[in-house]
């Protein structure tokens, strides 16, 4: 019997609606899931929602199970926890991740879903795609015991970063941010807080989130000489000045680029269910909780968009429910 769902669209940039959809009989290998709850990730989303992506990255950030096109009309998200409701009967029942958008049934390949651990709440595994891109980061930038860190960016994956990051032995971190209400989520994940003017510099290693041309400039500038800064910014369609001049060459700095879409090659035998695998563990850890800063209803996700996109709702990660 076929099945209706209801899913968010862009339907232009800057506007969206809720949307009916048929969804076809699951095949043998495929799930039918519902929806529990989604997140929207602000930082991605909001370029997606206001139509910036460049054209000429139009296929690199297409979400996997993306419907239209950019700019728009499209379905786009993809931090989607639901429950199978039919499908192999190693999952039915049982709650799972997929990168999925904002809707509130689907049918995927059952190989396109993560089985939530036991001891990870639903309502917190939907950070597990950041948490993803947290653990590729650092699998880029391969810290070592005792380093001396700083992330620079307190949004939704700068803190999952340091959240990760804190976890490792003997590290002197430091979460940087011009916001000193990031403090107070700093304090949650157990790190030390600092505003830009006031971080410790000498860091091996500086990871910087924060997509402002000033972050990055103080990334450099934090470092010790043979430093690196792993960028994880992502700035849509905006250019962007990078400082070369004045320690950069003097110091033997870099910058690596890190990106999601392709597992690390320094770590090469991992596959990509093996790091998603391994995002959704760290997810036992409740002080995860303190990137989720808000809730809404599905419904009002046509309202409710607009305003995080840009920023007159702050949040690091606003769940929405269904």
């Amino acid at each position: 019997m076929p099945h209706d769902a209801r899913a968010f669209w862009i339907r232009s940039p800057g506007e969206g609606e809720i949307r009916t959809e048929t969804l076809p009989d699951p095949g043998p290998d495929d799930v039918l899931v519902r929806t529990l709850c989604t997140g929207v990730s602000r930082g991605t989303e909001a370029l997606v929602f206001h139509g910036r992506v460049p054209a000429g990255q139009h296929e690199v950030m297409r979400a996997p199970f993306q419907s239209g096109a950019f700019p728009g009309p499209l379905k786009y998200g993809y931090l989607n926890v639901g429950v199978v409701e039919q499908g192999p009967s190693g999952l039915l029942g049982r709650p799972v991740f997929c990168l999925y958008p904002h809707q509130t049934r689907y049918v995927v390949p059952a190989a396109a879903v993560s089985p939530v651990p036991d001891g990870v709440p639903p309502e917190r595994a939907v950070l597990a795609g950041t948490v993803e891109t947290a653990v590729n980061a650092l699998w880029d930038a391969a810290p070592l015991v005792g380093d001396r860190i700083a992330v620079v960016g307190a949004g939704m994956v700068g803190c999952a970063v340091a959240g990760v990051l804190s976890g490792l032995p003997g590290v002197d971190l430091q979460l940087v941010d011009t916001d000193p209400a990031r403090a107070d989520t700093a304090r949650a994940l157990g790190v030390p807080f600092a505003s830009p003017d006031d971080a410790e510099g000498d860091r091996d290693l500086v990871v910087h989130a924060s997509a402002t041309e000033a972050g990055l400039a103080r990334s450099l500038e934090l470092l010790a000489p043979e430093g690196e800064v792993i960028e994880l910014s992502w700035y849509g369609d905006r250019r962007i000045s990078v400082p070369l001049g004045e320690h950069f060459h003097p110091r033997r700095l870099a910058i690596r680029g890190s990106q999601v879409g392709t597992v690390s090659p320094r770590r090469a035998r991992r596959t990509f269910a093996d790091r998603l695998a391994l995002a959704l563990r760290l997810l036992a850890d409740p002080r995860f909780d303190a990137l989720i800063t808000g809730e809404s209803p599905f419904d009002d996700l046509p309202e409710i968009m607009p305003r995080l996109a840009d920023g007159a709702l702050p949040a690091l990660c606003h769940r929405i429910a269904y």
